[in-house]
């Protein structure tokens, strides 16, 4: 399916790009993750906690927290990136995409396929942008690609009972892959094609792994992992 929507930033803002960690030829991949340390990357948003753990970026949930999600230090615009992914069956996560963390304040005003009119104000610094979701298989939305902070509904996601809203594995690592490609984006959750749309909001931004927000009554350390990080620019 897919939504066509109209964006105003009301509050202007510079994005400062930081100094490249990696970088590669078009065509090359480039690991973003070494296996050993969170160099290159930056928490931003909240205050859920990541380390390195059996060559693995293990994020950890903390009670009180909003969204939080460690970040690449650098933007990235048409690019191919793989990465391997478990989580506790509980919680709910994603990686960004071609996602912006402002300076400032900033308000997006849209109106949806429907005709309704939206406003959403962001405070300073919290991340905005595309997401691959991460959710158990009987959500049937792993794959689906989410506006994160903006426009908050799924621009493309797989048809309920097809076999792409099954192809998350609950219970064990599961293997992405997001094309983004000029306005082209399509995203494979274990070679199940689950999103392929057109969307001409955001070109180029940071990649960010998610660890989300949860109610007091649930268990304050869900876990998920991330290993095998990497990208092909185009």
């Amino acid at each position: 399916m897919k939504f066509k929507s109209c964006l105003r930033v009301c509050h202007l803002f510079i994005l400062s790009i930081s100094t490249l960690l990696v970088s590669g030829q078009a065509g090359e991949w480039v690991d973003l993750f070494d296996g050993k340390t969170l160099d290159g990357w930056s928490i931003k948003s909240g205050t859920c906690t990541y380390h390195v753990e059996d060559g693995a970026i293990v994020g950890t949930t903390v009670l009180g927290s909003p969204n939080t999600f460690l970040c690449t230090d650098r933007t990235y615009s048409d690019f191919v990136l793989e990465f391997e992914v478990m989580c506790d069956p509980e919680l709910n996560s994603g990686v960004q995409f071609r996602s912006i963390a402002p300076e400032g304040e900033t308000v997006f005003i849209f109106r949806n396929n429907e005709g309704d009119v939206s406003k959403r104000e962001n405070h300073a610094g919290r991340l905005y942008g595309y997401q691959v979701e991460i959710a158990r298989q009987s959500g049937g939305a792993a794959g689906g690609v989410y506006d994160e902070a903006r426009r908050a509904f799924f621009l493309d996601r797989p048809e309920p009972g097809s076999d792409a809203s099954k192809a998350f594995k609950d219970d064990g690592w599961n293997q992405y892959r997001v094309e983004a490609i000029g306005n082209h984006i399509v995203t494979y959750v274990n070679g199940q094609k689950c999103a392929d749309f057109f969307d001409d909001m955001t070109y180029e931004g940071i990649i960010g792994l998610q660890v989300h927000s949860i109610r007091a009554e649930t268990n304050p350390e869900y876990q998920v992992r991330w290993k095998n990080i990497r990208l092909m620019e185009k």
